[in-house]
């Protein structure tokens, strides 16, 4: 794929992390539907692409994503019925469908505003870390409009049910500390760490084992909605699946490592990937 080609996007591939960024700085990469057309396009290319083992999101300049472009999602469709219908699928598609389901490892590094719509994608990815300072908010009431398009389902699935309420009601901002108090991300730091921070993490996801990674994750993805009888029929499937599918048997040199070289041990040593 032709990276050079993207205006709303960019992306740099490095040692095996695709740093995927939202490019509207002007806008404070509030998303467009030329954003969302583009973004389809990266992330189904870096699906499959062996160049990049992990998907890292972020934002172009001060902003990781102010939600969506109000002019041009809203009122410009506004009287354009289709052109409006593509433009909610296709958001959909990147910022849930995708990313979600994405077979890599996915971090959202905020490194500035966070409002509206770019909660989705923030909590579609794996991990979600946030400079200390960065704002976030949920501003659709003073808009006029819903919180929809998924924010309000997963602001509940990731926070209590009351601060979901409490700033999806009054519209207040909150800061990357509050974010992670919430458990909206997983922790903030500095904004003169994120990037290093971020890329250590990658670097600890990158010698996972790859198909292990990508089961455990499908399965937390499916198990929320389960009873504990489903669980358990789905995760004996799970386990044969990810046997049969892992090329790098996994399961058999952590047991090595662990039972007869005594190298491994859990919370105390690191169990050494043996890549093909």
């Amino acid at each position: 794929m032709d990276f050079s080609m993207l205006e709303a996007v960019k992306v740099e591939i490095d040692e095996g992390i695709a740093w995927v960024t939202m490019n509207r700085p002007d806008k404070r990469n509030a998303m467009s539907p030329q954003m969302h057309n583009e973004m389809i396009e990266v992330l189904r290319y870096l699906a499959t692409a062996p160049e990049a083992k992990l998907l890292v999101l972020t934002g172009a300049g001060n902003s990781w994503s102010a939600g969506q472009d109000i002019k041009q999602f809203f009122r410009d469709l506004d009287d354009k019925p289709a052109e409006k219908y593509n433009m909610l699928l296709a958001s959909h598609e990147w910022r849930w469908n995708q990313l979600s389901r994405f077979p890599k490892p996915t971090i959202a590094m905020v490194n500035g505003y966070c409002f509206g719509a770019a909660f989705t994608p923030l909590v579609a990815c794996d991990f979600a870390i946030a400079a200390d300072d960065a704002p976030f908010g949920l501003s659709e009431i003073n808009w006029g409009i819903l919180p929809a398009g998924l924010v309000s389902k997963v602001m509940l699935d990731s926070v209590s049910y009351r601060n979901a309420k409490f700033y999806a009601l009054t519209g207040r901002p909150f800061d990357g500390r509050k974010a992670a108090e919430m458990g909206l991300i997983d922790f903030s730091v500095p904004a003169e760490s994120l990037r290093e921070e971020t890329k250590k993490l990658a670097q600890e996801l990158l010698a996972k084992n790859p198909q292990t990674y990508r089961s455990i994750k499908e399965a937390l993805n499916h198990l929320r909605g389960m009873s504990a009888d489903q669980a358990n029929d789905y995760l004996k499937a799970k386990e044969a699946e990810m046997r049969f599918m892992d090329r790098e048997q996994g399961r058999a040199q952590g047991m090595k490592q662990f039972l007869d070289d005594k190298t491994y041990r859990p919370g105390l040593g690191h169990y050494k990937r043996d890549a093909e």
